[in-house]
């Protein structure tokens, strides 16, 4: 048991004050909370702080700003009758309560460490029961990570500096993150569209209509690579005949549901459905996790949010199982309890994100809940009852219809039992109901439609598949995805195009020479290695020194290498095309932090600047003197507004396109759809659609 002391309470430290306030009341009158607000100690930000010629020993100063939080948690130590390390269940966790037992001069060997997977009474005060040591083996896994980031980014950061832009800096996973980005731009460029063709038709049989698409000849599956085949196809038919049914394939198709959320499919997830990106979710779901005011105190929402493990309780499956059976019936529950396989290098120290009762539904909370708490709630709470539901049934048929040897194929599927799909469906996927077809019924072709078709390049990047691909490579962990997209954007390597990530010039500069000079830091096999060699550290099978000394020598080698061989890399500035309305000298295009902008060539004699304005070769509809601009929010949205503002405050979210509506005179705008670019009146009165091509 931790050392006893006179007083009467017993001192709790967790990560945040939230958290603290929901904890104390769990607790009760014998337990005093106070939070270590994150981290209380760090590497010193203005030196490289780790002793590379003796065992890498990290040097570790108190945070600048904590001085006070410090002075508060040494003072209520020494009035506590014992001190507990409640801090988050995860290696950054362990490193904090570590850095407290520090600088409070607790004995490591007390067993006052305790972690929870939720903010709940019962989940709080068994974990009180069996307070535990600080987990060195943990700690340690977190300590090589910290050191490891600090040698990378600490020593290629002066080189980057030097030879390319002062204030640039590089980072271990974000170099990969950076190359995977710039490696989808590279394939999009050097993307050659392939030709090919499709036949769709509309068949009738009696009075009932479906659709079908050209399979092959003779039964035989066959691509329409140009037009010659396809008019080859379409002088075999003889539309005034009909087609036989051949061949009608009926089956039965179950679709299971969706394992419950680790951090990576929940960021996904909530970045498609929700629009959010990386950095919103995860702090939702802190807020959700530390508890909220209910009406009756708070509770913890949802379990631990930084996890890869699909593992659920037992007694979490067995609770969900009775809500469902309440709910929604005997035939909705699963049978036997779901059980999820976790990737290979899955951690599994938590369970799965799920909510902390299944009773708890998003109704029941919404009036307690912000908009956005709710909308994710909601996501998380549906995803796991889902999981522990029965599967969906489908009646699926497929049909051949033949002419000639001319085969097309239809194919359509009636949702027979909802299943989980009652609850969440990932995929929403539609009924497509066919007529009764049976071999050898004749049907009429109504009509036959064939297309160019074109293959698509590979999609750029969302943050949702960025977080995929850096999952699937073994790159980073739960806690390191959100951060890692945060810090290419903020050094403006990488920006955002409506949800794509695009890189930028100063991004590709960078990554060609971390490529050129630091093959390992951008080799995805020997970054996923390290991530596998750290786990091996975090159960104890590995030496975390060992693991940082086999990756830091080679690296070394090639720091020295670069230092001599890299050429300054001159970013030069382009002319802007006008003199600067100060000085009279010519403006030129800078790259800066946050993009270009023009800036006097005089600087620093002259320290005139301007933004770069995108026009859009539209005047404004509302003074007639202006000309429209493109602009971005605070949250990088991009928006409509005159040039003359603030003068003029008209503004638009969307594109105004220098017509007015037929209608009402009101400017007409352009949207995105899925078929093209669609132009309507903001009022709703007028709309044109794109044309078919």
């Amino acid at each position: 048991m931790p050392t006893k002391r006179k007083n009467k309470k017993n001192l709790v430290i967790v990560e945040s004050p939230h958290k603290a306030k929901t904890i104390e009341k769990y607790l009760g009158r014998n337990y005093h909370v106070i939070a270590s607000k994150g981290h209380i100690r760090d590497l010193p930000k203005s030196q490289m702080g780790v002793d590379v010629e003796h065992d890498y020993e990290p040097k570790y100063i108190s945070i600048r700003g904590k001085g006070d939080t410090i002075k508060e948690l040494k003072s209520e130590a020494k009035k506590a009758k014992y001190v507990y390390l409640a801090s988050d269940p995860d290696r950054e966790g362990e490193a904090i309560a570590w850095h407290v037992a520090h600088a409070l001069n607790l004995d490591p060997k007390e067993h006052n460490r305790v972690a929870f997977n939720e903010i709940t009474k019962d989940a709080v005060k068994n974990a009180f029961k069996n307070p535990r040591t600080i987990d060195m083996d943990i700690v340690d896994a977190q300590q090589a990570r910290r050191v490891l980031d600090r040698l990378v980014g600490y020593s290629i950061s002066p080189i980057l500096w030097q030879k390319v832009k002062k204030g640039l800096s590089a980072g271990r996973v974000q170099s990969i993150a950076l190359k995977l980005v710039i490696d989808r731009e590279n394939e999009i460029k050097n993307f050659k569209p392939e030709e090919y063709w499709t036949i769709d038709a509309d068949f009738e049989k009696g009075t009932e209509k479906f659709k079908g698409a050209f399979y092959g000849i003779k039964g035989k599956k066959q691509e329409l690579p140009n037009n010659e085949a396809v008019q080859d196809v379409l002088k075999r038919i003889d539309k005034r005949k009909n087609f036989e049914v051949t061949k009608v394939v009926k089956k039965e198709r179950r679709r299971q549901p969706a394992a419950p959320f680790t951090t990576s499919t929940m960021q996904q997830e909530a970045n498609k459905r929700l629009g959010y990106r990386t950095r919103r979710t995860m702090r939702i779901a802190q807020s959700l996790y530390e508890g909220v005011n209910l009406g009756k105190g708070s509770v913890g929402l949802i379990t631990y949010m930084r996890t890869d493990s699909k593992r659920i309780a037992n007694v979490a499956k067995h609770e969900a199982s009775k809500f469902i059976h309440e709910e929604y019936g005997e035939n909705y529950a699963a049978v036997k309890p779901q059980h999820f396989k976790n990737d290979a290098d899955a951690q599994d120290a938590h369970e799965a994100i799920r909510p902390t009762s299944a009773f708890r539904t998003p109704a029941s909370v919404k009036e307690y809940l912000t908009t956005e708490e709710y909308r994710l709630y909601t996501l998380i709470w549906s995803r796991f009852i889902a999981s522990q539901m029965t599967p969906a049934v489908y009646d699926t048929v497929r049909a051949d219809i033949e002419q000639n040897d001319v085969t097309f194929r239809t194919t359509g599927s009636k949702l027979k039992f909802a299943g989980f799909t009652k609850v969440y469906d990932n995929q929403k996927e539609k009924s497509n109901e066919l007529p009764e077809l049976n071999e050898g019924d004749k049907v009429k072709l109504k009509k036959t439609d064939d297309r160019q078709h074109f293959t698509q390049p590979p999609a750029r990047y969302t943050e949702a598949s960025l977080v995929r691909a850096l999952e699937e490579n073994g790159v980073g962990r739960p806690s390191t995805y959100a951060p890692t997209i945060d810090t290419i954007q903020k050094r403006y390597y990488v920006k955002l195009e409506g949800r794509s990530i695009v890189p930028t010039e100063l991004g590709e500069i960078v990554d060609k020479l971390i490529e050129e000079f630091f093959p390992d830091i951008v080799n995805v096999d020997f970054t996923a290695q390290l991530e596998n060699d750290l786990d091996g550290v975090e159960v104890g099978k590995k030496n975390w020194i060992k693991v940082v000394d086999e990756y830091y020598k080679p690296f070394s080698k090639e720091l020295d290498k670069a230092d001599q061989q890299i050429e300054k890399v001159q970013i030069k500035d382009e002319p802007a095309g006008f003199n600067c309305d100060i000085c009279g000298a010519p403006m030129v295009i800078k790259m800066g932090r946050y993009g270009k902008f023009y800036a006097c060539s005089r600087f620093p004699d002259c320290r005139n600047t301007k933004p770069i304005v995108k026009k859009i070769g539209v005047t404004c509809p509302k003074c007639g003197k202006g000309e429209v601009i493109e602009k971005k929010s605070k949250r990088n949205r991009k928006f409509y507004g005159c040039s003359r503002y603030p003068d003029c405050d008209f503004v638009s979210w969307d594109q105004p396109i220098g017509r007015n509506c037929p209608n009402d005179g009101h400017f007409l705008v352009q949207k995105k759809s899925k078929k093209g670019l669609v132009i309507l009146c903001p009022n709703g009165d007028y709309r044109e659609e794109p044309e078919e091509n």
